[in-house]
């Protein structure tokens, strides 16, 4: 088959299930990309979610873009990254324009009261999974618990936390080797 079009029906596919962001994405993509089709391996998607969550933009987007480069270069990255993108576009389009019909439905509201925590899952898995795959042992579980804390009572931005992070990671890595 087609890699363009394997890879954009994946990322579609991918992009139609996901609710609640990017990081409620990273089950999915780790089931297709890594599990059944083995575009990456495990460690290579670790790397990869924590590129793409480092860089600029939409970590879906990124993380797309990412995998499609590694498969096919820039038409690869195209192929994925529309593949990801266009089903929330699709979405939100149709949700613009017939909004106003629903927006008081006492049944559409009940059905987002209940995907809330649901979302909450879906994020808190991979949260979990990316633990047990970074080799957090109780010598580093400090390390995003304390940045964390950092971010949501402290009001530091994220941007200062992978800075510090990365800073002292380097310097662990010049002291350690």
């Amino acid at each position: 088959m087609n890699i363009y079009w394997d890879s954009f029906k994946t990322f579609f596919k991918i992009g139609i299930f996901t609710l609640g962001g990017g990081y409620a994405m990273i089950p999915l993509i780790e089931e297709e990309v890594v599990n059944k089709k083995q575009w990456v391996s495990k460690d290579e998607m670790l790397d990869l979610i924590a590129i793409a969550q480092s860089c600029p933009g939409v970590f879906a987007i990124n993380i797309a873009t990412f995998i499609g480069y590694k498969l096919n270069k820039t038409r690869g990255a195209i192929a994925t990254t529309i593949g990801t993108a266009l089903p929330s576009f699709l979405i939100i389009l149709l949700i613009a324009i017939f909004f106003h019909q629903f927006e008081d439905n006492k049944v559409v509201a009940a059905m987002f009261r209940g995907i809330r925590p649901a979302v909450v899952a879906l994020i808190a898995v991979p949260t979990f999974n990316l633990a047990k795959r970074a080799q957090l042992n109780k010598w580093t579980l400090w390390i995003p618990i304390v940045s964390a804390l950092a971010i949501w009572l402290l009001g530091v931005s994220p941007i200062w936390i992978i800075i510090i992070a990365g800073l002292g990671g380097y310097i662990y890595g010049r002291i350690a080797v």
